[in-house]
């Protein structure tokens, strides 16, 4: 299924800027950015439980923001984009 994971992190104390990049590096791994705070994530359940569990463990609840939209398998329809940026397609084929 399709998820969006968004998160705003506070980074003017001094953890902030760790959370950041943690909470950054853990998306990474999961999905692909596209937007500097947004990442697509193709994913099946256990994955998703595995990804929330590591995210929460980082962000700091009272400081920071995390957002998880859960679009399904359907999710084709359900995005609109427009813009500079080509349009990504997280169970397309991957080149490296």
């Amino acid at each position: 299924m399709l998820i969006v994971i968004t998160y705003d992190v506070e980074t003017s104390s001094p953890g902030g800027e760790r959370r950041l990049r943690k909470v950054a590096k853990i998306c990474e791994d999961y999905g692909q950015r596209v937007q500097n705070s947004v990442f697509e994530c193709s994913l099946d359940s256990a994955q998703l439980v595995m990804v929330k569990g590591k995210l929460l463990k980082e962000i700091d609840l009272k400081k920071d923001s995390l957002r998880i939209y859960k679009l399904g398998k359907n999710w084709e329809g359900k995005i609109e984009h427009y813009g500079i940026k080509q349009s990504y397609n997280p169970e397309g084929v991957i080149i490296v």
